[in-house]
C-alpha cells in the first residue's frame, strides 16, 4: 500500500496569494516526511482549490491565465500537480474555456459538473463536459491532455482524488489518496471463502489506517488543520500484485468482463464499506482502464467492454476512468455515456466520475501507444452510443430522487 497523494485544499485567492501556496508547500513536505517515517511511500504531493469560476468572481476568461500563473508557481512550492475544480453548470463559459486552459499549463488538472443532489441534471451541463473532451483529446497526440479532465456526477467537495477534487471553502483542510489495489490482491491470493478474503482486507486496512490517522492527527493538531480522512479507493498501478483485475481474478472470475465480476466489485466495495476509518471521496473499486494491466489486457481482448465498466459502477467507487476511446468520437456519443453516469450517481447516491480518452485518428480496437509510467496500453475500446433526441436531447434540469426516496 502507497499513498497516491497527499492532498492539500486551499483557496488561494486571485491573484493567487503566494503566501498561502507557500503555506500549502510547507505543509505537504512536512506531511510527506511524517508518514515516509512511518514506511510509506507518498507518490505525489497535491494543491486543490475551490471551483476556478469561485475563485475568479465569474471571470472565466481569466481561467487560462489562472492556470498559467499557478503552473509556473507549484515547482517552487514543492508542489506535484494542482486541480482547480469544476466549471459549474451556471457558467455555460467555465466548460468552453477548460481546453485553453489546459494546452496552456502543466500538471494542472479540471474537472466539470455534469450533476448533483442540489442542482439535478443538467442536460446543457453534460453536453458542455462532453465538448471539453473532444476539445482536449487533439491537444495531444494520444489525447493524452484529457487525463486532466473529469466529469463529474454527485461529487462532493474533499475527495483527494485527481481530477475530482476541490474545496468547498472556508479553512484549509488535507486528505489522503490510497493505491490499496494490493491489499485485495493479497487477500484473495490464498482466501478460499469471500469472508476469509474480506475479513484479511478489512484487517489490513484497518491496521494502516491507524497508523495513518495517528500521523494525520499530528498534523491536524500541530497546524490546526482539518483533517478530511482517507480515500480507500483501490486505485491500481500498471504491475499485477497491484492491479484490481487481478484482484478480480484472484477471487474466482476467469476473466474480468464476464459474468461474476460485478459481484467481485460488489464485494471489495462493500469490504471497504465494512472497514473502520475516517473517509474522504469514494473509497471504493476503481476501474481505470488504462492504469491496470489486467483491466488493459482485458479491454484489449474485447472480453471489457465500455457497458461493463458502466455496469461495475452501479456497485463501484469512482465510474470510469482512463478509458480510451475512438479519435472520432462525436460530441453526442459521449454526452449519452455521460448522461447514464449521471442517472446512476443520483439515482444511487453516490459519487461518479467520467475520465474518457479519445486517442487522435484511432479506432476502436486499434493498440494505443502510452508512454507514461502509470499506463497499461490497451486497444481503443468501442462506445456502442448515438445521438441522443426528443426529451432526453434537450437543454433542461431535471431532479432524479435517489432510490428508496
Amino acid at each position: 500500500m502507497k499513498i497516491r497523494s497527499i492532498t492539500y485544499f486551499c483557496n488561494p485567492g486571485w491573484p493567487l496569494e503566494e503566501k498561502k501556496l507557500r503555506t500549502a508547500g510547507a505543509f505537504l513536505a512536512e506531511a510527506k516526511s511524517a508518514f515516509e517515517a512511518e514506511g510509506y511511500e507518498v507518490q505525489t504531493t497535491r494543491l486543490a482549490t475551490i471551483p476556478f469560476p469561485r475563485l475568479l468572481a465569474g471571470k472565466a476568461d481569466e481561467t487560462p491565465l489562472l492556470a498559467q500563473t499557478l503552473s509556473q508557481l507549484l515547482p517552487e512550492m514543492g508542489i506535484a500537480d494542482a486541480a482547480l475544480g469544476p466549471a459549474l453548470p451556471e457558467s455555460a463559459a467555465s466548460y468552453a474555456v477548460i481546453p485553453e486552459a489546459i494546452a496552456g499549463s502543466k500538471n494542472i488538472f479540471f474537472a466539470g459538473v455534469m450533476a448533483d443532489r442540489k442542482r439535478g441534471i443538467s442536460l446543457n451541463a453534460v453536453r458542455l463536459c462532453a465538448e471539453v473532451i473532444v476539445r482536449t483529446a487533439p491537444l495531444d497526440p494520444n489525447g493524452f491532455a484529457n487525463l486532466n479532465f473529469a466529469a463529474l456526477a454527485n461529487v462532493p467537495p474533499g475527495a483527494p482524488f485527481f481530477p475530482a477534487a476541490y474545496h468547498e471553502g472556508g479553512e484549509p483542510a488535507f486528505a489522503l489518496a490510497m493505491e490499496a489495489a494490493d491489499v485485495a490482491v493479497q487477500a484473495f491470493e490464498i482466501a478460499r471463502t469471500i469472508e476469509d478474503g474480506r475479513q484479511v482486507m478489512v484487517d489490513i486496512l484497518e491496521e494502516n489506517a491507524h497508523t495513518l490517522t495517528r500521523v494525520a492527527d499530528y498534523l491536524k493538531f500541530k497546524h490546526l488543520i482539518h483533517f478530511g480522512g482517507i480515500d480507500y479507493s483501490l486505485a491500481p498501478f500498471p504491475e499485477e500484485a497491484r492491479s484490481l483485475g487481478a484482484a478480480v481474478e484472484r477471487m474466482g472470475v476467469p476473466r474480468v468482463g464476464l459474468h461474476g465480476s460485478l459481484a467481485a466489485a460488489a464485494i471489495l466495495t462493500e469490504a471497504i464499506e465494512r472497514s473502520n476509518f475516517p473517509r474522504a471521496g469514494f473509497s471504493g473499486f476503481m476501474q481505470p482502464v488504462l492504469e491496470d494491466p489486467i483491466l488493459a489486457r482485458r479491454a484489449a481482448e474485447g472480453t471489457l467492454t465500455v457497458k461493463d465498466l458502466l455496469l461495475y459502477s452501479a456497485v463501484c467507487g469512482t465510474g470510469l476512468d482512463t478509458v480510451p476511446l475512438p479519435g472520432d468520437v462525436s460530441v453526442d456519443q459521449i454526452a449519452a455515456l455521460l448522461l447514464d453516469i449521471s442517472a446512476l450517481a443520483l439515482r444511487l447516491d453516490k459519487p461518479l466520475t467520467a475520465r474518457l480518452m479519445p486517442v487522435p485518428g484511432k479506432k476502436a480496437g486499434e493498440a494505443t501507444t502510452f508512454d507514461f509510467g502509470f499506463f497499461a496500453n490497451s486497444r481503443v475500446m468501442a462506445l456502442e452510443a448515438e445521438p441522443l433526441g426528443k426529451a432526453l436531447g434537450g437543454e433542461e434540469n431535471f431532479l432524479l430522487e435517489k432510490r428508496g426516496h
